[in-house]
C-alpha cells in the first residue's frame, strides 16, 4: 500500500511539472487538461481525478511551483553564513543567475504573468496571488531582520523593503521574459543587488564582480 502511494505521489508530481511546462508555453487560456495529460504521459481522467477540477489543478499548480522554488532554494540559503550572502543568493536565484536557477526560471516567471493577468478577474486566483506574495515579502523582510541583528544592514522597516524589492524584481523580470535587450538575468541581478545594497547599507562590488566571472 505504502508502495502504490508513493506512486500516486510521483504520478501527481510529473502531471504539475507538465502542467507548469505546458503554460509557460501556451498560458493559462489556451491550455486544456487534455495538453497537459498528454505532456505527462497520462489521461484526462487522471488528471481530474488527483485534482478534481481545472480551477482546483490550477491552483494546486501554483502552489507546486512557488512551493519548489522555495524548496530548491531553502538548503543552499541555510548554508550561508551571513544574511547578505543570503540576500544575495536570493536576488540571484530569482534573476535566474546560476545553474540552481535556470532550469525553470521562464516557466515559472510565465506562469507568475497569466497568475497576474487572471486576479483582477477571479476572487479565488486573487486570493492565491496575495497568499504567495505575502510569504515571497516575509521571506525577504526575514533575511533582512536578520542581518539587521547581526549588524550587517542598516535600518530600514524591514518589510516595507520587501515591497520595494519585490516589485524591483517583478517588473524587471518580465522585462526579461519579454525580451528586452537591455535587461537580461545579468543585468536584472545587477539593478536589483545595486538597488539592495544602497538601502540597506551594504557593498555590492564583490557579488557584481564575481556574477560577472563566473555566470557569463
Amino acid at each position: 500500500m505504502a508502495g502504490r502511494r508513493k506512486l500516486s505521489e510521483a504520478r501527481r508530481i510529473q502531471i504539475l511539472e507538465a502542467a507548469v511546462a505546458v503554460i509557460g508555453e501556451r498560458g493559462i487560456c489556451d491550455t486544456r487538461i487534455a495538453d497537459v495529460a498528454a505532456r505527462a504521459g497520462t489521461s484526462s481522467a487522471l488528471v481530474l481525478y488527483y485534482f478534481e477540477s481545472k480551477d482546483r489543478f490550477l491552483a494546486e499548480v501554483f502552489a507546486f511551483s512557488e512551493e519548489r522554488f522555495y524548496e530548491e532554494t531553502a538548503g543552499e540559503l541555510a548554508g550561508l553564513d551571513s544574511a547578505r550572502d543570503r540576500l544575495i543568493r536570493l536576488i540571484e536565484l530569482s534573476c535566474s543567475q546560476g545553474p540552481a536557477a535556470e532550469g525553470n526560471w521562464l516557466d515559472e516567471w510565465l506562469l507568475w504573468l497569466d497568475l497576474w493577468a487572471l486576479a483582477p478577474r477571479d476572487p479565488a486566483v486573487a486570493r492565491d496571488r496575495q497568499a504567495l506574495e505575502r510569504r515571497w515579502r516575509d521571506t525577504i523582510a526575514g533575511i533582512v531582520q536578520e542581518g539587521q541583528a547581526a549588524g550587517e544592514f542598516q535600518a530600514v522597516d524591514a518589510h516595507e523593503f520587501a515591497i520595494r524589492l519585490g516589485a524591483l524584481i517583478d517588473g524587471l523580470a518580465v522585462a526579461v521574459v519579454l525580451g528586452d535587450p537591455e535587461v537580461d538575468g545579468q543585468r536584472m541581478f545587477e539593478l536589483c543587488l545595486t538597488s539592495a545594497a544602497a538601502e540597506l547599507g551594504f557593498d555590492p562590488s564583490r557579488a557584481l564582480w564575481l556574477s560577472v566571472g563566473t555566470r557569463r
